[in-house]
């Protein structure tokens, strides 16, 4: 499990992709104190670098080339695609570099600490953050009516690399691909604003005009980086304040690079937890869409033996989110496989971080499941390692 981030496993999480919702984003904006707030709330803020470049892309046919030609584009060290309109190959030039702030000693403590911590990294990002994105009714309606909501195991193997990508070791160093993987998630996002209003299905359901905004952005990250920050403490695994403060700055970096501006990016996990609180918690509650998609994500797991029983999948997920969320999604009960996962996972920890010399009866059921679940999202890409991203030239159609 220890190098289970080095290989381009898919969580739940990251099939669900980077967007999101932030209806409560105006009270983060005016909340006394609020670090970073400016005049201007996030939810009022999209992107305007990319935005009007990507329609213009699409709107000129240009996609189907760009597509094709950044194909080879992976490391962060790579030239840039040749054979793109010139305005688009400018857009990279410019965007594809870290911020000045970024700091190469945290990033790489970052990158080792995913690598140390990824069991419980790909748990909570899989069947935590990955099941809490169906209970955001603005991302799930958005990611249901858009092109890769009608194959979540297409827009899993193929779309969205970023968690994973952003675990690996050297991520960020020229020879990593998390530079490329952010730059090209932030153009789709940018594709998905252009095409998202045009689909009647989305606009039947949403409360928005334009998905995916800056607020938007800093939700998914609550709901991937700070919530498994949470529940790291929460667990206490151990997690010394240099870890915290390297995987927090990673996911600013990650932020930053998908657009959002540095005023609104949380600059401590106290700042985090208060934005959260403002942005995040307030807004879970189930859509038509959610509830859908919550059961496909689910029901991928019957393609592959877990070891366990869908009760059993379940009843981890009630146990990482909560009842409520699983009241809401309509995971049908399985007591005798609630009260297994209440005593064994915390047995599982013990165990595996060396606090307890008993080893759970559990404990290969568990490492099993684990395993098989990230075999599950497995890169399904040709290259047999990079998951390609692609930019989509219109929504789902019904």
């Amino acid at each position: 499990m220890e190098n289970l981030s080095r290989r381009k496993a898919l969580s739940l999480g990251v099939a669900l992709g980077l967007v999101g919702v932030a209806n409560p984003a105006r009270a983060w904006a005016a909340a006394p104190g609020a670090q970073g707030a400016a005049a201007t709330g996030p939810e009022w803020i999209w992107d305007t670098a990319a935005d009007p470049l990507m329609a213009k892309m699409i709107t000129g046919g240009h996609v189907p080339a760009i597509n094709t030609a950044w194909a080879s584009w992976v490391n962060n060290n790579d030239p840039l695609p040749t054979g793109v309109p010139a305005e688009f190959n400018a857009y990279l030039r410019q965007v594809n570099v870290l911020p000045s702030w970024a700091d190469p000693a945290k990033l790489k403590r970052a990158a080792d600490f995913n690598r140390r911590r990824d069991t419980y990294l790909f748990m909570l990002y899989g069947l935590g953050s990955g099941i809490m994105s169906t209970v955001i009714p603005r991302e799930a309606k958005s990611v249901y009516w858009s092109a890769g909501g009608a194959d979540m195991q297409d827009r899993a193997a193929k779309t969205f690399t970023f968690g994973y990508d952003l675990a690996e070791l050297g991520a960020f160093e020229p020879t990593g691909q998390f530079v490329v993987t952010a730059n090209k998630t932030r153009v789709v996002h940018a594709a998905v604003r252009h095409l998202l209003p045009q689909s009647p299905h989305w606009r039947a359901v949403a409360d928005e005009t334009i998905p995916i905004s800056a607020a938007d952005i800093l939700v998914t990250f609550h709901s991937l980086g700070t919530y498994v920050h949470r529940k790291l403490l929460d667990w206490r695994i151990p997690y010394p304040a240099a870890d915290q403060e390297a995987f927090l700055h990673s996911w600013q970096v990650a932020v930053h690079l998908l657009g959002v501006p540095y005023e609104h990016i949380p600059k401590t996990w106290a700042a985090a937890e208060r934005q959260a609180a403002q942005m995040l918690d307030p807004i879970l509650t189930p859509s038509t869409e959610g509830i859908e998609l919550a059961e496909e994500l689910l029901g991928l797991t019957a393609q592959i033996d877990l070891g366990v029983t869908r009760g059993f999948l379940n009843e981890f997920v009630r146990y990482v989110l909560s009842d409520e969320v699983g009241d809401w999604l309509g995971l049908k009960r399985d007591y005798a496989a609630a009260a297994l996962v209440r005593t064994a996972w915390p047995a599982f920890i013990l165990f595996r971080e060396g606090l307890s010399p008993v080893m759970p009866g559990t404990f290969y059921m568990l490492d099993q499941f684990i395993r098989a679940l990230a075999m599950l999202f497995l890169n399904k890409g040709s290259s047999g390692k990079t998951t390609p991203i692609t930019i989509p030239i219109g929504n789902r159609a019904a």
